[in-house]
């Protein structure tokens, strides 16, 4: 006698839990502890070197090709590794620069590292020049209100860095001349330092002429009222130090957030915001520290 086949029975594996909430903290903890490790230990002194091309009205033939490096935030002292702040200069040496930007804190909190700093820079060498400003640590100024710890703190680092062979433009600009034209490197001092003029940095020179701005603080360009500039090198922020995967830029204000890292348009010119070299707290997350390269292009007026 036959017997009707048994029907087929798919075995289904059994969905797996979800985990526990002891489980989903463990997870959370150890994802994030392995994260305090890298932004302590790896991050801070993993430098980067950032290239752009960037296009300027104006620009002449003849610097067609100029090419900018630009290195901020030093906060040079102990709590730096051996050896770091130099390897970034040499890194920067190694893309063969016309021109050397350096945009302000070179020190870190007071005079004490002044002269062992400046004598950091007096390597750097750029057929064009070595040009920097000073930052609020140069002031000795901690907040936007100006205070200041050491009175002439400012004065003694600018003349340390031209010892070194830096040429420290306060509120001041340079022309630098070719065959075909010329460029305007300007430099502005530090906003919170309330000494910050860029209207004497700028108005001297003529407006049918590219200008290359140093400013610590990226804030300084809403200070410029019309005054043209094509391309603004700032740092200050360290690009907040740190950007928490879904908390961002947590140690920067609102106003900082504007002008955090990267670049940036603002009334017909670009601002760039550098990450910064050193730091003044060794942490960084998701903001590496940086040398930034920029070469500049003659604007093709009929694009």
């Amino acid at each position: 006698m036959n017997h009707p086949p048994r029907p087929h029975h798919t075995l289904r594996p059994t969905p797996p839990r979800p985990p526990t909430v002891k489980a989903r903290l463990a997870q959370a903890i150890g994802r994030n502890w392995a994260r305090v490790g890298y932004a302590r230990h790896v991050e801070p002194t993993w430098l980067e070197v950032n290239r752009f091309t960037l296009a300027v009205c104006g620009l002449a033939a003849d610097f067609d090709g100029l090419k900018v490096a630009h290195l901020t935030d030093f906060h040079y002292g102990p709590h730096l590794p051996k050896g770091y702040v130099e390897g970034a200069l040499e890194r920067a040496q190694a893309e063969k620069p016309d021109v050397i930007a350096l945009t302000g804190d070179f020190i870190d909190r007071g005079p004490k590292h002044l002269h062992a700093a400046a004598k950091l820079f007096r390597h750097l060498k750029a057929p064009l020049g070595v040009f920097g400003v000073l930052g609020n640590h140069d002031f000795s100024v901690h907040t936007a209100r100006g205070v200041r710890r050491h009175a002439d703190l400012h004065r003694h680092v600018a003349d340390a860095l031209g010892g070194a062979g830096v040429r420290v433009l306060r509120n001041e600009a340079v022309r630098l001349d070719r065959p075909g034209g010329g460029l305007v490197v300007a430099g502005v001092d530090d906003l919170w330092s309330l000494e910050s003029d860029p209207s004497a940095a700028l108005a001297g020179s003529c407006p049918d002429t590219p200008r290359l701005v140093l400013a610590h603080n990226p804030r300084s360009v809403e200070q410029f009222a019309g005054h043209r500039f094509d391309l603004m090198l700032s740092g200050h922020t360290h690009g907040g130090q740190v950007d928490w995967p879904g908390l961002g830029r947590l140690m920067l204000s609102k106003k900082a957030k504007r002008w955090a890292a990267g670049m940036y348009s603002h009334a017909g010119g670009q601002v760039y915001v550098n990450k910064g070299v050193g730091y003044g707290w060794r942490f960084r997350f998701g903001v590496r520290p940086e040398v930034a390269v920029f070469t500049l292009r003659t604007a093709d007026v009929g694009a």
